[in-house]
């Protein structure tokens, strides 16, 4: 697990994308049974793990990512490029394809 972590961290997005992991589905009902692994769909909730400073505008200032590290996100379905480490899939996004920033408001 260190390692894992001591590796993810080498990882340092650029520009506007967003590094993230996909949040991991129950695996098991409410009523206590396990669902087998291949039955158990994927999230489209994911935590934020890095962020990039931020895409150039065309006068060449910073537009700062919505977006911070721990924040949890929206992502859709398919897309952004998959890095793979260790035994862990993490996600690369643009700020701009992130579906919405997840609060604890109720």
């Amino acid at each position: 697990m260190a390692t894992t972590l001591r590796s993810i961290r080498g990882v340092v997005p650029l520009l506007d994308r967003i590094l993230v992991q996909r949040m991991k589905a129950e695996a098991k009902t409410a009523s206590g049974l396990y669902i087998p692994e291949k039955n158990v769909e994927k999230l489209s909730e994911a935590k934020v793990l890095a962020v990039g400073p931020g895409a150039l505008d065309k006068d060449g200032k910073r537009i700062t990512p919505s977006v911070a590290p721990g924040d949890r996100v929206l992502i859709p379905p398919f897309g952004g490029s998959t890095v793979k480490i260790g035994d862990e899939d993490y996600l690369l996004f643009r700020d701009s394809e992130i579906l919405a920033k997840l609060t604890d408001e109720k």
